[in-house]
């Protein structure tokens, strides 16, 4: 196989590691372990713990391979690349919902890329959407070479740690930012009104750009809500989630839903939107669907106040072991085996 290069936006390297607990730095270190020595592309070149730094402008396209994390980007790095004469090799990795472009440009954009260049997408859902968009806004001749793979992300299994309940029920606000799509003020409404009924804690673990928002100071001020910043290590993460009874999904649209996987594997009751990404992570049936506020309140007073109830329930909609209906679905396993299965079929050259 030939040579890697990753692209992501926004990625740094701090003391020869890539920094970050976003989803972004996260995929990268993942896809790092997946292809041990993959270059990483930056502004300067470095040389980090185990891999290299290298500009786009320094990347040799006769031996390397670059997966960009930036689709829409996608037809600049080929520019680049090509200006020395080679026909550059380029894979697009999805990684997010396509729904957060709205301008008719970026979607535009993004279906050249995704119609030109092979695309790997997180999931089965956002796959079916890049398609669908390709076909919508390119020329048949380019939509129909389309290649599109998918897998779902999956979590990594082995972090999953013991569950150990909580004094006082423990609900989790499942993202680490209050952007509007993830429709914050929803999940803040009906807390507000379970913590009027049964002794709740809140916590709110947020990107520190979102900490310092209106809405995250308010919610500090309770005595019944955390909000503080991410947790330092993945060992910590799953810690926390270990000791969590529940967690209440507000989104509006998502491409797979990792967090929520998370969540539930390691013992998390989930209330969810009774929307099409929900259904799409969850067994048929899943009984914790709300279709508005009163509903959302309802499932999840019943969560944090019965939550072994609750987990019965789940096991019996499965025939035995919920989270055991998760590992088999969602395990990283799978997501990097056809990963790499993908690479190895667009580019089997070098």
């Amino acid at each position: 196989m030939a040579a890697l290069a990753i692209l992501c936006d926004g990625v740094t390297v701090v003391e020869g590691r890539v920094a970050g607990h976003d989803a972004g730095a996260t995929l990268v270190r993942r896809l790092q372990r997946l292809f041990p020595g993959a270059a990483l592309v930056g502004p300067r070149a470095q040389r980090a713990d185990g891999f290299d730094v290298v500009p786009l402008e320094l990347i040799d396209p006769r031996e390397t391979v670059v997966i960009t994390m930036d689709v829409v980007n996608a037809p600049a790095v080929w520019r680049t690349l090509a200006a020395g004469g080679a026909e550059p090799r380029i894979m697009n990795f999805v990684w997010w919902n396509t729904s957060q472009f709205t301008h008719p440009v970026q979607r535009a954009s993004l279906a050249l890329s995704c119609a030109l260049f092979p695309t790997f997408a997180n999931s089965l859902r956002t796959a079916t959407e890049v398609r669908e968009i390709v076909f919508a806004l390119t020329v048949p001749q380019l939509a129909e070479r389309a290649r599109i793979d998918w897998a779902n992300l999956g979590i990594r299994l082995d972090h999953v740690q013991p569950r150990e309940e909580p004094a006082v029920p423990v609900v989790l606000y499942p993202a680490i930012r209050l952007s509007e799509r993830k429709d914050p003020q929803l999940f803040l409404d009906v807390v507000e009104r379970v913590h009027k009924r049964t002794p709740i804690q809140v916590e709110m673990r947020l990107q520190e750009s979102h900490l310092i928002s209106e809405r995250a100071i308010r919610l500090s001020r309770k005595d019944w809500a955390w909000v503080g910043p991410l947790t330092a290590t993945r060992e910590d993460y799953y810690y926390r989630l270990a000791r969590t009874t529940a967690f209440l999904a507000t989104a509006r649209d998502e491409s797979y839903g990792l967090e929520y996987v998370e969540a539930m594997v390691a013992g998390a009751i989930g209330v969810f939107p009774d929307r099409p990404w929900a259904r799409a992570i969850l067994p048929e049936g899943y009984p914790y669907l709300y279709a508005d506020a009163s509903e959302a309140e309802e499932l999840l007073v019943r969560a944090v106040t019965e939550p072994a109830a609750c987990r019965t329930e789940l096991d019996l909609l499965v025939g035995g072991d919920f989270v055991g209906w998760l590992r088999s679905r969602h395990d990283d396993t799978e997501f990097e085996d056809r990963f790499a299965a993908a690479v190895a079929r667009w580019f089997p050259e070098g």
